[in-house]
């Protein structure tokens, strides 16, 4: 596997961390701490930037021929 493959299989599966992350501390945490709170709100963040990492990334890195 290419680094480059590896890169993209990376972001995919954070972004899959965070979106799960995300709805476990809004919607199935038992105790809802401001710390829960927190890990939510930068998870729900990371979900979203994430894509837009892996899309940039793609963008720069589909001309390089190894």
């Amino acid at each position: 596997m290419s680094l480059r493959a590896f890169h993209i299989v990376f972001v995919t599966v954070s972004t899959l961390f965070f979106a799960l992350l995300a709805a476990w501390a809004f919607f199935f945490a038992v105790d809802r701490t401001p710390i829960i709170s927190a890990l939510g709100m930068v998870s729900a963040v990371g979900a979203v930037v994430m894509p837009i990492y892996g899309i940039f990334f793609y963008k720069k890195v589909r001309n390089i021929v190894l």
